[in-house]
C-alpha cells in the first residue's frame, strides 16, 4: 500500500504545485496597468504648440485619444499643477499664485492638500513612483522646508528646486540637494529627467506596476533648446491669425491698456520667444520616443497608460499681449491631452470637456481606486478612453478662476499706469494686475458660451459666443437675453463655493 500512497503524494503536490502556478500566473494578469503622466510647461494648443510634436503625436496622438477640449482650472503654474496633484479646483485647494504667500508649496498647502495628493494613493495600490522634473514653483525654498522635505507618495523623487531652468539648476534627490551646471550632456534637464526614468524602470520591481511623472522645462521660459536644436525653426514667427495684434476692444481694462498695433521691437521680441519655445520642445518629442521604445524593449507598452499634457496655454501677441499665461481667452486656458493605453482605439478625437482636475481620478481609476470615495472636485474621464465603458457622463459646464497679482508701488518706468499692476514689459504693457481676478464658466451643453465675472469695482462681465467668435473678439454681453445671462450667473455662483461631488453634479 505504499507505493499507491507515495503515488497520491506525488500526485497531490503536483496539483498544488499547478495551482500555485496558476496562481501566480492569474496575479500577474490581474497586475494594474503603469502610467505615465508627461506634464510640460507653459504648452499652448491654441497657437500650433503641437506642431513640432510629430513623433509625440504619432506615438501617442495617433494610437490613442487627443482631447480638442481639454482645460486648465487656472491659467498660471503653481495653481494648475497643485489642482493636478489634488483633483481640486483653486478655491478649494487655496493656492493663488506663484508665490509663498500666495500657498504655492507653503506649510499651509503641505498639511492640507498635498497630504491626500493622488501620488499616496498609488504608492497604498503598491505602484512603484517616479517623479523629475519642475514640481512647484517655490518648492525647495527654505519656507517650505527645503530639498529635504520630500513629498509623500513618492519612490524616486528629482524634484527641480523653483522655477523651470534647463541648465544651472538644484534639484532634490530622494532629499538631497544635487548642484547642476550647463554641461549638455550631464545637466540638460529634459534629458537628465528622461534618463532617470529610464533608469527607474530598469531597476523596479516587475511584480508591481509603475507610475512616472515627468515634468521637464519645456517650453517655459528661459526657452534653452538642446545645441542640436538652436537653429531649428528659423523662419517660424508667431501665428498672425486670429486675436494677433488685435485691440482689446470692450475687454475687461487690462486688455485695453497694451497700445494698438503693436512696437515693432514687441513683435520681434514675441517671434523670437516663439521660435525657442518650439526648439525647446524637440528635446521633449525626443523624450517621448525614447520612453516609448524602452516601454516596448521592457514588454510593458502595452500595459501602459500615457498621458500627455501641460499646465496651461499660453500667448504670443494675442490682443496685443506680448508673451505670457495668466487670461480667460482660450489661448490660456485650453490645453493638449493625449492618451495612449489598453482598451483605447487608435486615431480618435474625442470633443467631450475634460480638465485637469479629471487627471488624477482618471489615473486612480486606472489603479483601480475606488475613485467615487475620494473628495476631489474632478471626475474619471477613464469612461470615454475604452469603449466598453463609452457611458460615462462629459460635465454640460465648469470653472476657470483666477487671482490675480500686483505690486503696490508703481512701475517707475511706467508711472502712468499707478500701483497694483505685475510682468509689465519695457514698453509698458502689463500683463496681470490684482483686480485681473475672475471667474468663468465655459460651457459645450446647449450653448458653445463662455461667462466671466471680474471681482473689481465695475463688476466687469465678458460673454463670448464660441461657434460664431473662436477667437473672442467680440464680448456680447449686452447683446444676450438677459435670462441667459443670469443661468449663467447662477451656474458660476454654484461652482466657485463647488467641494467634491457637488463639481460633478451638474445639470
Amino acid at each position: 500500500m505504499a507505493a499507491p500512497r507515495r503515488v497520491k503524494e506525488a500526485a497531490g503536490c503536483l496539483l498544488l504545485l499547478a495551482v500555485l502556478t496558476c496562481s501566480l500566473r492569474c496575479g500577474e494578469c490581474l497586475k494594474s496597468s503603469n502610467i505615465v503622466l508627461i506634464l510640460t510647461d507653459d504648452l499652448d494648443v491654441d497657437l500650433g504648440g503641437l506642431t513640432p510634436m510629430k513623433k509625440t503625436k504619432a506615438l501617442i496622438g495617433d494610437v490613442g485619444v487627443t482631447f480638442s477640449n481639454a482645460y486648465t482650472a487656472t491659467p498660471l503654474c503653481c495653481p494648475s499643477r497643485s489642482s493636478i496633484l489634488s483633483g481640486k479646483y483653486p478655491h478649494n485647494h487655496m493656492v493663488r499664485n506663484n508665490s509663498l504667500s500666495g500657498n504655492c508649496s507653503s506649510k499651509a498647502w503641505q498639511t492640507g492638500p498635498e497630504s491626500q495628493a493622488f501620488p499616496i494613493y498609488l504608492s497604498k495600490k503598491l505602484y512603484q513612483t517616479f517623479y523629475g522634473g519642475k514640481y512647484l514653483n517655490q518648492y525647495g525654498s527654505k519656507e517650505a522646508g527645503g530639498v529635504t522635505y520630500v513629498p509623500p507618495g513618492w519612490d524616486q523623487w528629482h524634484a527641480l528646486v523653483g522655477n523651470s531652468q534647463y541648465y544651472n539648476y538644484t534639484l532634490s534627490v530622494n532629499g538631497k540637494a544635487e548642484v547642476h551646471g550647463d554641461n549638455y550632456e550631464k545637466d540638460y534637464l529634459t534629458d537628465l529627467i528622461l534618463n532617470r526614468s529610464l533608469a527607474f524602470l530598469d531597476e523596479r520591481s516587475p511584480q508591481h506596476p509603475f507610475f512616472i511623472m515627468l515634468c521637464p522645462p519645456a517650453p517655459h521660459s528661459p526657452w534653452t533648446a538642446a545645441p542640436q536644436y538652436q537653429k531649428s525653426f528659423g523662419d517660424v514667427k508667431a501665428p498672425r491669425d486670429g486675436s494677433f495684434n488685435k485691440p482689446g476692444k470692450g475687454k475687461h481694462w487690462l486688455l485695453r491698456q497694451p497700445p494698438n498695433p503693436m512696437a515693432n521691437s514687441s513683435i520681434d521680441y514675441l517671434d523670437d520667444a516663439f521660435r525657442k519655445r518650439w526648439q525647446t520642445l524637440l528635446s521633449v518629442d525626443d523624450m517621448v520616443e525614447r520612453l516609448v521604445k524602452k516601454l516596448e524593449d521592457i514588454k510593458e507598452l502595452n500595459n501602459t497608460y500615457i498621458f500627455f499634457t501641460s499646465d496651461n496655454g499660453y500667448h504670443t501677441g494675442q490682443f496685443s499681449l506680448p508673451i505670457d499665461k495668466r487670461q480667460l481667452y482660450e489661448f490660456d486656458i485650453r490645453v493638449p491631452l493625449l492618451v495612449r493605453g489598453p482598451g483605447i482605439q487608435p486615431k480618435q478625437t474625442l470633443q467631450n470637456a475634460v480638465m485637469n482636475i479629471d487627471l488624477p481620478m482618471t489615473i486612480l481609476d486606472i489603479a483601480g481606486v475606488n475613485v467615487s470615495t475620494l473628495n476631489m472636485d474632478g471626475q474619471s474621464f477613464l469612461p470615454q478612453l475604452v469603449p466598453p465603458a463609452r457611458n460615462g457622463t462629459s460635465r454640460p459646464y465648469f470653472l476657470v478662476e483666477y487671482t490675480g497679482e500686483g505690486h503696490l508701488p508703481a512701475d517707475p518706468y511706467c508711472p502712468k499706469l499707478g500701483p497694483g499692476l505685475a510682468n509689465c514689459f519695457p514698453d509698458c504693457v502689463c500683463e496681470d494686475a490684482f483686480n485681473n481676478t475672475y471667474a468663468c464658466v465655459r460651457t459645450f451643453k446647449d450653448y458653445n458660451l463662455q461667462y466671466c465675472e471680474f471681482a473689481d469695482n465695475e463688476a466687469f462681465v465678458e460673454v463670448y459666443n464660441l461657434t460664431a467668435d473662436p477667437h473672442q473678439l467680440e464680448n456680447i454681453v449686452k447683446k444676450v437675453d438677459p435670462t441667459l445671462l443670469q443661468t449663467m450667473n447662477q451656474r458660476l455662483i454654484k461652482l466657485q463655493s463647488c467641494e467634491g461631488k457637488s463639481c460633478r453634479d451638474l445639470k
